[in-house]
């Protein structure tokens, strides 16, 4: 999605100043395009355990209190705060935009309700991936998952 808006914008850009042409569609189709790799990143991030952290206790803990920290972590703060989120922007921000079929207000804008969409489905789907890093931390903790998996490292960053 990235490299598809950055295709468009700069298509769009020699448009509007070698030919001067210009239209406002390429310029919310980049807006979506980045709104959609952000939003639906999240998920595929947390699945791939590069969540930026605060690294203040994490690198000093064993793998074991890792496991714990991040299964505080996951069920006191993210799963809460996704299906809150999830919940909240259906409800104040697709739903009542796809009722009335809501467009942009710039002439040859996009419509808005499907960009609208991936808001809540974005949150959906972090607390669903939220869900399955619960479910395996608790299984490293019982020991039926190795510890620490290839997709459960940490690395210290470069000072």
């Amino acid at each position: 999605m990235i490299l598809l808006s950055c295709f468009v914008s700069a298509s769009n850009a020699l448009l509007r100043y070698s030919l001067d042409i210009s239209n406002n569609w390429p310029l919310e189709l980049q807006w979506y395009l980045f709104a959609s790799a952000v939003m639906l990143g999240a998920s595929y991030t947390l699945k791939r355990n590069e969540h930026v952290r605060v690294d203040l206790i994490y690198s000093q803990l064993s793998d074991r209190g890792r496991v714990w920290v991040d299964l505080f972590g996951l069920s006191l703060f993210l799963m809460p705060a996704c299906l809150l989120f999830t919940w909240l922007s259906w409800t104040t921000l697709f739903y009542p935009s796809w009722l009335v079929s809501e467009h942009s207000a710039n002439a040859g804008g996009l419509a808005r309700y499907p960009i609208k969409f991936v808001v809540p489905f974005g949150f959906f789907m972090l607390s669903l991936q939220g869900l399955s890093e619960i479910i395996k931390r608790i299984g490293m903790l019982q020991g039926k998952n190795t510890l620490p998996t290839a997709d459960f490292k940490y690395e210290k960053p470069m000072q």
